[in-house]
């Protein structure tokens, strides 16, 4: 008896380490100056400051860094969450972007999502 309600409040408590990486669930990219504007949201299940999503980033296809979002603090009770990053500056000629999220403990999401901005300076996800 006491092995089954010991196993049964086990099952209670919290699992940081089951937590995933951080999912990109939506891009909006806009370019309302001479930077582009891109709005990223991020769905993780942040447990607190030991276990968080804490950044995300946009590279271009050879995997070189066009721009960094730090996430100072995790977001427990705000899931999915939106930040954004304006004045990224995105090489003329480029039309595919990729953005992959960071996660304190996981480090970066497997699979970078790719993004395609158009020349009239829009792109979404």
């Amino acid at each position: 008896m006491i092995r089954a309600t010991f196993a049964c409040l086990l099952l209670l408590l919290p699992l940081p380490a089951l937590a995933g990486p951080p999912e990109i669930v939506k891009v909006t990219v806009s370019k309302p100056d001479m930077g582009w504007l891109f709005k990223v949201t991020v769905r993780h299940p942040d447990v607190g400051w030991d276990h968080f999503a804490d950044g995300w980033e946009i590279l271009d296809r050879h995997g070189k860094r066009l721009g960094y979002r730090k996430l100072t603090h995790p977001h427990v009770t705000e899931q999915p969450f939106t930040r954004s990053l304006r004045g990224v500056m995105v090489p003329d000629g480029i039309r595919m972007v990729m953005i992959r999220a960071h996660c304190s403990e996981h480090g970066w999401s497997s699979k970078p999502i790719k993004v395609k901005l158009s020349p009239a300076g829009r792109g979404k996800y």
